[in-house]
């Protein structure tokens, strides 16, 4: 991470043209903005609802107000190309808000969904999983536990390379060393679109999972983090039984992304969230098929106990990956899925009262404003 980025612009919400509405959830809402010189996602959040949020649960707005600043600092931080930048930052008496990288390929939830089979090819699976490896041991060195990592928040850059995006969740630790697992247990295997679909996968920026019981998103001194925070489905064992976790709660959750794009589903869902934590605590995947190199990584992924989970080198040592260039995975010129630049309509030419909206969002219902219609998401 840079420590020395210049500071992101203070943009200007008179001169913003908002194109569309990429979504809202509880975290916020999401636009896609024209700034007259690039196309940005802007996340806005109501000063309201932090006010109201914080009173309801009877917390600080000060600690609200930090952990939105603490994802403005993190993203203003990176600098990775499967990373978002900082683009700008907005502050007005009614809304705060911060604007990255547009990605107009949506989301890998979405891509696998748009697969016949509802499933990816272990030779897509490789490239995806070599870039979110990247992606997240670039995090990891930096001392950043990103505690989120799911399909929705894994998007397609134009140029068909993933974006990892929203880090609401994420914490700070001492930054990790390189090192290989302590302990693992992993054998060797034997040897042998529309662009409305697209846009609708910006709910990312603002509808996370399970919101951390610590108030204040300030680095972590000691080794672990001790708060609960994740997705039901994607949350490792060890941050379920509160014995405190670090950097390998995210290489579980690749597990559980992998699972999903080769099975088409992920691997511990139960019927309601206690369900799933106990299959999650308790219940090894179901990994049907012949052993591959694949399966064994996924296996070693889900290891419950952390301290024998494959990680870091481990991972991109494993058989799975054997031939990869690291080094060039980046420079790769056609991804499996390139989807190209975003275009307008014909009819985006209106002008969008974006701290309305906001205000109009956050009360609930739904609200239209100079013909930009956005609904409440249940």
């Amino acid at each position: 991470m840079s420590d020395h980025s210049p500071p992101p612009a203070s943009l200007d919400l008179d001169r913003l043209r908002v194109v569309a509405s990429l979504g809202r959830g509880a975290k916020g809402a999401v636009f896609l903005v024209d700034t007259g010189a690039e196309t940005l996602a802007l996340k806005a959040i109501s000063r309201s609802s932090i006010e109201k949020k914080s009173r309801i649960s009877n917390g600080s707005s000060e600690s609200a107000y930090r952990r939105i600043w603490f994802e403005h600092n993190v993203l203003s931080a990176l600098d990775h190309p499967l990373l978002p930048k900082l683009r700008g930052s907005i502050s007005t008496d009614r809304i705060v808000g911060f604007a990255m990288d547009f990605c107009s390929g949506g989301d890998l939830s979405s891509l696998r969904r748009r697969q016949t089979e509802k499933m990816f090819s272990d030779e897509v699976i490789r490239f995806y999983a070599a870039e979110l490896v990247l992606a997240l041991d670039y995090l990891h060195k930096s001392g950043i536990v990103y505690r989120d990592l799911k399909p929705e928040n894994v998007l397609i850059q134009e140029n068909g390379h993933l974006m990892l995006v929203d880090f609401d969740l994420s914490t700070k630790l001492p930054p990790k060393k390189p090192q290989k697992t302590v302990e693992q247990n992993v054998k060797k295997p034997p040897t042998k679109t529309s662009t409305q679909k697209r846009l609708q996968s910006y709910c990312f920026l603002c509808n996370s999972g399970i919101s951390p019981d610590e108030p204040d998103p300030v680095p972590n001194r000691s080794d672990k983090s001790n708060s609960f925070v994740g997705t039901e489905e994607y949350v490792a064992p060890e941050i379920i039984r509160a014995d405190g976790h670090d950097f390998s709660a995210d290489w579980w959750s690749l597990g559980v992304v992998l699972y999903e794009m080769l099975y088409g589903r992920t691997p511990f869902r139960g019927q309601t969230r206690k369900e799933t934590f106990y299959r999650i605590l308790n219940v090894d995947p179901d990994l049907v098929g012949e052993p591959t190199p694949l399966r064994d990584l996924i296996r070693g992924l889900l290891e419950k106990d952390p301290r024998r989970r494959i990680s870091g080198e481990g991972i991109m040592g494993h058989e799975f990956f054997r031939g990869v260039d690291w080094e060039r995975i980046l420079r790769v010129d056609r991804p499996p899925f390139v989807p190209g630049a975003f275009r307008e309509g014909e009819d985006d030419d209106d002008v969008v009262d974006l701290e309305g909206v906001v205000l109009s969002v956050f009360g609930g219902g739904s609200a239209d404003v100079d013909g930009l219609s956005i609904c409440a998401v249940p």
